[in-house]
């Protein structure tokens, strides 16, 4: 029983979870300019949890054929016969539906649809049409993991607002050169499964150019929440520090003739992500 729970906790893609979440977090604390009440905070990330779930069940589902070529992925529940393509889709759809009923009726309906369509958008949009088609599937298909920081602060004030706005652009630009760093180190699976990503398809070098460009946009856009008065002057000091260690690892990526600033870059992604919300939320607070 224990080993059956791990896979369909595994299904769920628990560590993109995490992510999500953080994000989802940060906007509602900026919203409320504190701590939310605990119930919507509870009910908000349990909500999005379960819809992060959803989506990565889904995933998961369709994209089984080309998990079970690669090297990173063919340990999966359903590559390896764990789980069955029925099981696994009516537990994502399941998931799916109570994390839409959890959002609409204990948090509100604005955060419930822009939770749906951010899962719509990943499911259809990117694993379903952009993923096998195009090297700038994660690119496009980044702005359904931007989608979480609206959903937040939807769930405190029942709108959008120019932070949310603000750190949903932020992730947009930094899927990228963060998925684009592990792509580096992968990119022979992807190869064998046909998928078209930037390092298979338009070789190493431009791969790197790539991430130094998309990561100078993300420092630029970072700075920019200042002038627009969306961020205050302590978030914008710490944005152009964790911005230049960021472009610095960039730069070292494209020199390194092998992976190890890529994979250092890709964990550095991580951490610089955390970092820049918990700034957003220090300056939203203080200010």
């Amino acid at each position: 029983m224990t080993a059956v729970i791990r896979d369909y906790f595994e299904l769920a893609k628990p560590r993109i979870i995490v992510l999500l979440l953080i994000t989802t977090a940060a906007a509602m604390i900026m919203a409320a300019r504190g701590i939310p009440p605990l119930a919507l905070t509870f009910w908000t990330l349990l909500g999005g949890a379960l819809a992060a779930g959803s989506a990565g069940a889904l995933n998961c589902v369709y994209d089984s054929d080309i998990d079970a070529l690669m090297r990173r992925t063919m340990m999966r529940p359903l590559p390896q016969g764990r789980i069955g393509v029925r099981a696994a889709t009516t537990y994502a759809v399941i998931l799916g539906v109570v994390s839409f009923a959890l959002l609409f009726f204990l948090v509100n309906p604005l955060a419930a649809w822009l939770s749906l369509a951010g899962n719509v958008y990943y499911v259809v949009i990117y694993t379903m049409w952009l993923k096998r088609l195009t090297p700038l599937n994660i690119v496009i298909g980044g702005a359904a993991g931007s989608v979480p920081p609206l959903v937040g602060w939807a769930a405190v004030t029942h709108q959008i607002g120019g932070p949310a706005l603000g750190l949903f652009a932020l992730i947009f630009l930094w899927t990228p050169p963060h998925f684009w760093s592990l792509a580096l180190m992968t990119e022979t699976d992807y190869d064998k499964a046909k998928v078209p990503m930037m390092p298979n398809v338009s070789g190493v070098e431009r791969t790197k150019r790539e991430i130094i460009y998309y990561t100078v946009l993300l420092v630029v856009a970072s700075v920019l929440l200042y002038p627009l008065h969306i961020m205050g002057p302590m978030y914008t000091a710490a944005a152009v520090v964790l911005g230049g260690i960021f472009l610095y690892d960039t730069l070292r990526t494209w020199k390194d003739p092998g992976n190890t600033w890529a994979r250092h870059t890709f964990k550095f992604s991580l951490l610089y992500l955390a970092l820049m919300c918990a700034v957003m939320v220090i300056d939203r607070i203080i200010a």
